[in-house]
């Protein structure tokens, strides 16, 4: 690996302490408290603390390279401190460093009409407010993006959303503010300069959260995931990002550093993971003998292993590229990150849970929800095949092959 800066060593230490020291411990009362259907999802007060001595402490907005709106960490640095937020579902909030509002305050940097950023980013960096990403439909194949059916219509002086969103992850939490839709605007022009991104108040009259979706029977909290109807939803023209037809190179801009984040997050989970079901594993017994002892359970250790140390070299690899060619040189490394991790985290839960047996699909530990986590990233943010076609399409056009 390349050396780290001295600040670089030293936040990620920080980073990893507090979420072994004082995150972890948090979960179980987390889910505890979030399983009373009665109370509603509130927010958490010993993690609103954390968050507010983290921000107090300069750990927040790791993920922004931008010094001018945070850390100015590279993608390389920011990558080891996403592997140690991994190791809990609720450490990336802790630190601002949470999806979907890292890639929406990303876009608002890159994209952002001064106006926006004073309205939208400076409180999302601040970590006032929260925000949702509303792109994918139920009523169309939405891996294939040009299918997208939501229009963002221009009528005079303003533009008019009309459709419904779901996987709108953010939706659900109870400081989301804010709403980024993208919908077609110029159905005849080239297929990837059809569509707008808007930006939409939560509030807005005309949006209407329909549903929280469930994760394989869990809200997937801290984030929450929601179906989303627009009728009629009108704004004026300055809520288009970048301009209208811009919605396709705004995504693509935005998904490159974001798939890291998943990735290393996912390796993450996958080391805590396999820690897990080793301790498990040595300290448990059946059949006169530990657990770990049985059954190919030490074969399994051995490629787990294994595999987490290639995804991990793979991921860093692959921002060392962005941070010094740029996001377009390193499309088919994004790609591969995005499978391995996720096929990664989502195998390892599975043998971890086998290991803790009837304790491993219980909330009273986080397997399951990783489990979980694993399995929608296969899906989210691309699935595994439209990756693998990506990659074997740039493969292929080594040997001109098209």
């Amino acid at each position: 690996m390349f050396e780290l800066s001295l600040h670089a060593r030293q936040t990620l230490k920080q980073v990893t302490e507090r979420v072994q020291q004082q995150i972890i411990p948090l979960e179980q009362p987390f889910a505890q408290a979030m399983a009373n259907p009665d109370r509603g999802w509130q927010l958490m007060p010993e993690l609103e603390t954390l968050k507010l001595d983290c921000r107090e402490k300069g750990l927040w907005n790791l993920f922004m390279p931008v010094k001018e709106y945070g850390a100015g960490f590279s993608n390389y640095e920011y990558a080891l401190m996403a592997e140690a937020m991994g190791h809990s579902l609720l450490a990336p909030e802790v630190f601002n460093c949470n999806a979907p509002d890292t890639g929406n305050m990303e876009v608002l940097v890159h994209y952002g009409s001064q106006l926006q950023q004073e309205q939208w980013l400076k409180p999302l960096l601040r970590g006032d407010i929260r925000s949702a990403f509303c792109m994918t439909e139920p009523e169309v194949a939405s891996s294939d993006a040009t299918n997208m059916q939501a229009t963002a219509q221009i009528q005079g002086n303003e533009v008019v959303l009309n459709g419904r969103k779901w996987w709108s992850t953010g939706i659900g939490h109870p400081n989301c503010r804010m709403l980024i839709f993208m919908g077609l605007t110029f159905p005849e022009a080239p297929k990837h300069q059809q569509h707008s991104m808007v930006l939409v108040p939560r509030d807005h009259p005309g949006v209407k959260i329909e549903r929280l979706l469930s994760v394989f029977g869990s809200r997937h909290l801290p984030q929450g995931h929601g179906e989303v109807s627009f009728d009629n939803v009108r704004l004026p023209l300055g809520a288009i990002i970048a301009g209208p037809g811009r919605g396709f190179e705004i995504a693509q801009g935005r998904l490159g550093p974001g798939r890291i984040h998943h990735a290393m997050r996912a390796i993450g989970a996958a080391e805590r993971l396999l820690k897990m079901m080793i301790e498990r594993g040595i300290h448990r017994r059946a059949f006169g003998k530990p657990l770990i002892d049985l059954g190919g359970n030490r074969e399994r250790i051995a490629n787990h292993r294994m595999a987490i140390d290639q995804a991990r070299l793979l991921c860093l690899h692959t921002a060392r590229l962005i941070d010094n060619q740029g996001i377009k040189a390193a499309i088919c490394e994004v790609a591969q990150i995005k499978v391995v991790a996720a096929n990664l985290m989502q195998q390892v839960a599975d043998d971890a849970i086998q290991m803790h047996g009837g304790a491993g699909v219980d909330d009273s530990l986080p397997l399951a929800e990783f489990w979980a986590g694993g399995r929608v990233l296969r899906i989210a943010d691309g699935p595994d095949e439209v990756h693998r076609a990506t990659i074997a399409k740039l493969e292929l056009k080594k040997y001109g092959h098209l």
